[in-house]
């Protein structure tokens, strides 16, 4: 593929041209290009006829330089989602995708895929990667940066590594043995630099066995350069360089954001002063350099990808990517898909669409089709009611349906200096992304002003997300003016994933606009490396009595053929920033299920979340779907499948269960440290290892068809699986092969996943997959010798619907 290291006449070329641009560089440049110039780009330098380098947030869109709603996105479903097609070659048309959106945005590298693993269900960036497990997280990711990088598009693939929880993450330490490191941990990515040859890596905040990984040596220099052959760059989190002499002796080549980092001016001196050799720097420049080439921003050099991918509509492949990742777990009486008749619809998130988590992988879509959306077009008129039951959202959120803003900046003297459009309450200005004629050294205030048309009568509450000065007036009264400070100064994007704080409550009437303004005082904190404005205004809509939602609810399903019920996390229980307390939803949503099911038993549960959630009323509904985080397409692909149109083609790509039976729990520090005790039992491995039963296994999930295994045959370590499709109408299959050894011991897993593959077939038709079974699975890492031991003896070839569902078996001798 493009951008294989070295191997082809034009690698050679763009090497040789990386190697003149470098010779023409002095100290002061080399330094200056491996810092950044602003929170998402490197400096150009016009001597060696190199352009800016610009970097993006993903995994689910490219949100490129502007976080605003003004700058619309294609939003693909959660990392979590994309796993459960179990397809790679789906995942390498998102990579696609993806790459035609960072052009668009004129984007040169995207800050994606995370690749670290579910190590805890209670870890609250979960829904941001794929998988409790190395192969199935490996076969994703690489397919993902295969798409990206077809379209001349850079990948830093992330958070190398053991960036596993959000607790404490600037400073933990993880303490993870030689073996859990290669065998779960350092297995994606090594398996994504073999396969897919990514053209660069982010370190990650966390230290890992007492050296911080964007100075870790060992981890950078000796395994992912050395080991791997990795000759990509590689690039801090943002705001994770500590050192200068640390960092770049570690293989830090780029440290983000700037202008303010551990490199630039600090690193020259560091060289003139003897405590760097200047030779290291150029190594990092060499590196930077090679992915300026291969993206296109050096003059001198052909771009690793000449012929770019045809154009991909976003709208179609969003939709589809999310029908074919829904996980139908449970579906009792063949509840769906829907019969004809009436259909009760209940849940918040059945209105307000939750379609993606929170953090750094928000991106503003232009439009989001909600299950009410959805079903409301795909039935028939006068079969669909709407309830709200229990709505989870008890705690402000940034300020958006209803209102009408804009941005006015002012200065010192109070003079308007420029404004800006605000499609929602948040304002996030970083760098130079500010209205035209304002800068920051003029900018004194920026007030958000406009009005608010309530879509209920009520209580509503008003509030402000963020650090500093705060002025909120609401329909002609000034209910706050004073300063704001972090709830957590331990974390510097507090402005950015802090909750929002209540300062106001007015009573309302649904339809009548009044006027709404909330200023506030521009001033950077201590030390901030970088120019942002950042806060919000928020809003909570009035909270009606719970019992009387539910019993609405309840009524309105009683009355109706079938029940459909979506249940939801919330910004609070699912982000960057922070992790999980408890596996339970929100609120009363439980409550609300429970109450729908007796009144209706053709019930149908429509869970919206991007990872676990405990499911106590499971036993008791005819269906449960798993929507996890669906993008904006969610709500159509919803109806395709509670249809029929489409079958649910998801299977679970972690596991489903309940806290107390969870094997792996803790993710809170303590002193600092974070040992991983459980070694290589994480996910499927610990639940079989421990004897516990979850709700829901690795792999399972039911389509609207039925399969039959009819053989496997091995030749080597090739299996080829013959099935037919034994059902009434088309489907999809995805066959799981698990490895077994005859004699696992109790220090390894009693099976582990090998490899997998889809097929699709009519009614009657009979289909063969092949798996090719790798080498690794036979392999186990021997921390005595410091290297993969290759374990012979015999092995069961587990051909399986899901880790505990076996339909097939062969024996193996290697």
């Amino acid at each position: 593929m493009a951008g294989t290291p070295g191997t082809s006449p034009a690698d050679r070329a763009r090497e040789a041209a990386v190697d003149a641009a470098l010779g023409k560089l002095d100290l002061d440049a080399k330094a200056r290009l491996l810092s950044g110039q602003d929170m998402w780009s490197l400096p150009a330098l016009p001597e060696i006829g190199l352009e800016s380098i610009v970097m993006s947030d993903g995994p689910i869109g490219v949100r490129g330089v502007r976080w605003t709603a003004d700058d619309p996105s294609v939003a693909l479903p959660s990392p979590t989602a994309l796993a459960a097609t179990w397809d790679p070659e789906l995942a390498r048309r998102a990579g696609t995708l993806l790459a035609q959106e960072a052009r668009r945005k004129g984007v040169h590298v995207l800050l994606a895929p995370t690749v670290n693993l579910h190590r805890s269900p209670l870890g609250g960036r979960h829904f941001e990667a794929y998988s409790e497990d190395p192969c199935l997280t490996g076969l994703i990711g690489a397919g993902y940066v295969r798409g990206v990088q077809s379209g001349g598009v850079g990948t830093t693939v992330k958070h190398f590594v053991a960036n596993d929880a959000e607790t404490d993450r600037f400073t933990v330490d993880n303490l993870v043995s030689a073996r859990a490191l290669r065998e779960l941990y350092l297995a994606p990515f090594e398996f994504i630099v073999e396969n897919a040859h990514p053209w660069g890596i982010m370190t990650a905040y966390n230290t890992v066995n007492g050296t911080t990984m964007t100075e870790h040596r060992y981890l950078v220099n000796e395994v992912l350069r050395g080991e791997w052959g990795f000759d990509g760059y590689n690039v801090s989190d943002w705001m994770a360089a500590r050192s200068t002499a640390g960092a770049i002796e570690g293989g830090l080549d780029v440290a983000m954001p700037g202008p303010q980092t551990v490199y630039g001016e600090a690193l020259a001196q560091a060289v003139r002063d003897g405590k760097v050799e200047e030779a290291v720097v150029d190594g990092a420049v060499r590196n930077v350099l090679r992915l300026a080439a291969r993206v296109g921003a050096l003059e001198s050099a052909d771009p690793a990808v000449t012929e770019l991918p045809g154009t991909v509509d976003g709208i179609a492949l969003a939709r589809e990517i999310a029908r074919r990742a829904f996980v139908l777990v449970k579906n009792d009486n063949q509840a769906l898909p829907l019969k004809p008749g009436t259909v009760a619809l209940t849940g918040a998130a059945a209105r307000d669409a939750r379609v993606l988590g929170g953090g750094s992988a928000t991106v503003f879509p232009a439009r989001i089709v909600s299950p009410l959306d959805g079903l409301t077009a795909a039935l028939p008129e006068g079969t669909l009611s709407y309830a709200v039951g229990a709505d989870p959202n008890t705690e402000l959120a940034v300020a958006d349906k209803g209102f009408a803003l804009r941005a006015v900046c002012r200065d010192a003297e109070g003079q308007v200096i420029g404004t800006g459009s605000a499609p929602n309450g948040q304002i996030q200005w970083m760098g130079s992304d500010l209205p035209e004629g304002v800068t920051h050294d003029r900018l004194h205030t920026v007030e958000l002003t406009g009005t608010f048309t309530p879509r209920e009568t009520g209580l509503h509450t008003f509030g402000a997300k963020g650090t500093g000065h705060f002025t909120l007036t609401v329909d002609g009264t000034t209910h706050y003016d004073d300063l704001q400070g972090p709830a957590d100064d331990s974390d510097p994007f507090e402005a950015f994933f802090g909750a929002p704080v209540p300062r106001a409550t007015a009573e309302l009437t649904a339809g009548e606009p009044v006027e709404v303004s909330l200023t506030h005082t521009y001033a950077l904190p201590e030390g901030f490396p970088f120019e942002v404005v950042a806060f919000a205004l928020a809003h909570l809509e009035p909270q009606r009595d719970a019992d009387e939602l539910i019993a609405e609810a309840v009524e309105a399903a009683r009355a109706a053929d079938t029940a459909v019920v979506v249940v939801a996390t919330t910004d609070r229980v699912e982000s960057e920033g922070y992790d999980r307390k408890d596996l339970t939803l929100p609120g009363r949503q439980d409550e609300l299920v429970r109450a729908v099911a007796a009144a209706n038993p053709n019930t149908v549960v429509v869970v919206n979340s991007g990872s676990p959630v405990e499911l106590p009323w499971r036993h008791e509904v005819a269906a449960v779907l798993l929507s996890w985080f669906p993008g904006q397409e969610g709500g159509a692909a919803l109806a395709d499948v509670l249809t029929g149109a489409y079958e649910p083609g998801g299977r679970l790509p972690t596991t489903w269960g309940s806290l107390s039976d969870a094997p792996v729990t803790q993710v809170v520090p303590e002193g600092g440290e974070l040992p991983y005790t459980e070694d290589v039992f994480i996910g499927y491995r610990a639940w079989e290892k421990q004897g516990r039963t979850p709700s829901y296994p690795f792999g399972h999930g039911l389509g609207y068809t039925e399969w039959t295994y009819e053989s496997v045959e091995v030749d080597g370590t090739t299996a080829t699986i013959r099935l037919r499709n034994s059902g009434e109408r088309a489907g999809r299959e995805v066959v799981q092969l698990y490895l077994a050894p005859t004699e696992p011991g109790p220090d390894r897993p009693a099976r582990r996943l090998a490899g997998f593959a889809g097929v699709e077939a009519a009614p009657g038709e009979t289909r063969e997959a092949v798996v090719e079974i790798p080498r690794r699975a036979f392999e186990v890492w021997d921390e005595a010798t410091n290297s993969w031991s290759f374990v012979k003896g015999s092995y069961e070839i587990q051909v399986s619907r899901s880790i505990t569902d076996r339909r097939l078996t062969a024996t193996i001798n290697v």
